[in-house]
């Protein structure tokens, strides 16, 4: 299957790599000077449990020099730049492309669905820790790579998703397909959201969060209020979300931080929006109390 994957940073950079290495047939959408230094000398993969380094020969384009029709389609994009993404992949969809979200932000397949009705549209999230450590260079910073997708309507179905599911096997990628796609889209944003959030709030890496203390207690006390929010919405989770994503903290590099802090440091458009403030609206739609991201929002400049 022709795959294409839009965002070559974190998510889509690793992932391309990953599946480029198995010999899947993939192409990176990307632009700028990390685009690039891709073409002219490979993604560079980083990881900061080793010293052993790799390169590998992706494919890299821009939007506008790929013309070929995608098999499957994986949105790898920050929130703020999805609906740039809604005509390219109109262009290069054919009647059973599938498109694959693997965004941070809860419910950006439906947001998609709606935009591109005639295509089949999953949800899906992932879990991996990476960045752009500079042009054409990735920063992984723990071993965990899985993706979990699915359909959100029981009566759509699909052939191709059971051989994403082996493709990504394939390639070292732990790929689920996901029964309850809601629920499981909404654990992962259990994890990211409190992370980014708590991180911004308390200046905090990985370390801070690994060990007892007031970050700590916010991220688990947040994690408690998605939770809240997830059992107003109908939403019931199997196990405790606080211990399953403690155990996830504990698979990082102890200077791990997200991609939102990072971006908000630096300067550039962030994901606030959709993984801070939303979490108020939703509180707030619901009826439920969210004291910990009413406070860090205000702090963010949420507009009442």
């Amino acid at each position: 299957m022709k795959y294409v994957i839009i965002g070559a940073g974190g998510t889509g950079g690793i992932i391309g790599a990953y599946m480029t290495k198995s010999g899947k047939d993939v192409t990176l959408i990307a632009r700028g000077r990390h685009l690039e230094a891709m073409q002219k000398n490979g993604l560079k993969i980083e990881r900061i449990w080793t010293d052993i380094q790799e390169t590998v020969p992706v494919r890299a384009m821009t939007m506008e020099e790929y013309v070929d029709k995608a098999d499957v389609v994986l949105v790898c994009v920050k929130g703020y730049s999805l609906d740039e993404t809604i005509p390219f992949i109109k262009k290069i969809s054919h009647d059973d492309t599938v498109v694959i979200p693997v965004l941070n932000i809860y419910g950006t397949g439906g947001h998609i669905q709606e935009s591109l009705p005639d295509i089949l549209v999953t949800d899906g999230c992932i879990y991996v820790s990476a960045n752009i450590k500079e042009p054409g260079v990735l920063l992984q910073h723990g071993k965990i790579c899985k993706i979990v997708f699915g359909l959100r309507e029981k009566d759509r179905t699909s052939h191709v998703l059971e051989k994403v599911v082996k493709d990504f096997s394939d390639s070292g990628i732990d790929g689920i397909l996901s029964e309850n796609i809601k629920r499981d889209a909404l654990q992962k944003f259990s994890y990211v959201s409190p992370i980014g959030a708590a991180g911004l709030y308390c200046n905090a890496v990985a370390r801070d969060f690994q060990k007892e203390g007031e970050p700590r207690e916010m991220f688990k006390s947040m994690i408690r209020e998605i939770t809240a929010i997830a059992d107003a919405m109908g939403i019931q989770f199997e196990e405790d979300l606080v211990d399953i994503n403690l155990k996830i903290l504990r698979t990082l590099a102890p200077e791990a931080t997200t991609s939102m802090q990072r971006d908000v440091l630096e300067g550039k458009d962030s994901e606030i929006d959709g993984l801070v403030f939303e979490v108020v609206r939703l509180g707030r739609k619901y009826n439920v109390p969210v004291p910990n991201y009413e406070k860090v929002a205000i702090k963010l400049g949420f507009k009442q």
